[in-house]
């Protein structure tokens, strides 16, 4: 079970949508979202935040404020009884900006990149993890890791979801919100566990 990780989009999954963020006063957690961090936690799994963030490539934030930002989270969720184990962003754009930041890059979602980056940094399986979001990107990113993928309904998730549809893409669970997101994963990985060709009990 230590290999398990529990990807985490950010904006509109752990805290409210707000079109490029820049401000940490305008950070506000969705309910239950650190409860359910807490959960992940409290089963030995660890919690990743992955995100894109082309504000930065835009101009919107620099870095410097982005990591602000990720300080105030993390301190809202601590606060709350929750951990995060590791932040990944990606701060480029392939067509707008300027150098470094405007690139054709790996680690924008739905590449998998920013994956890559916790599989080496806490041997950590795709196989079986988990990628939690509201958005179709995040879907994809799932779907091209191997992980199995969830799709909340806060944030832009509702339109999000009309767009999975649309494109076929395949979702392997649709959850109101992340704290009901984590109780799926709960039981999958009971299921899993119980089960003879379980690939969560391989090493």
């Amino acid at each position: 079970m230590n290999n398990i990780g529990i990807f985490l989009d950010r904006d509109g999954t752990i805290n409210h949508e707000v079109d490029f963020l820049r401000l940490p006063t305008d950070l506000k957690l969705i309910e239950g979202s650190a409860a359910a961090i807490q959960e992940a936690n409290k089963l030995g799994w660890k919690v990743f935040i992955i995100t894109n963030q082309s504000g930065i490539a835009r101009g919107i934030l620099t870095e410097e404020q982005l990591r602000h930002i990720h300080k105030v989270l993390i301190e809202k969720l601590e606060a709350n009884g929750a951990a995060i184990d590791a932040i990944y962003y990606c701060p480029h754009h392939p067509e707008v900006g300027q150098p470094p930041y405007r690139m054709e890059c790996d680690c924008r979602k739905p590449k998998i990149g920013m994956l890559k980056y916790a599989v080496n940094d806490f041997n950590i399986s795709l196989q079986n993890s988990f990628i939690i979001g509201d958005k179709l990107i995040d879907i994809q990113t799932g779907n091209n890791s191997g992980m199995t993928s969830i799709l909340v309904l806060t944030g832009y998730g509702r339109e999000e979801l009309k767009h999975c549809r649309e494109q076929n893409v395949h979702i392997d669970y649709v959850a109101e919100n992340l704290f009901d997101a984590i109780q799926f994963v709960k039981r999958t990985v009971y299921q899993e566990q119980h089960s003879n060709t379980s690939p969560y009990l391989k090493s």
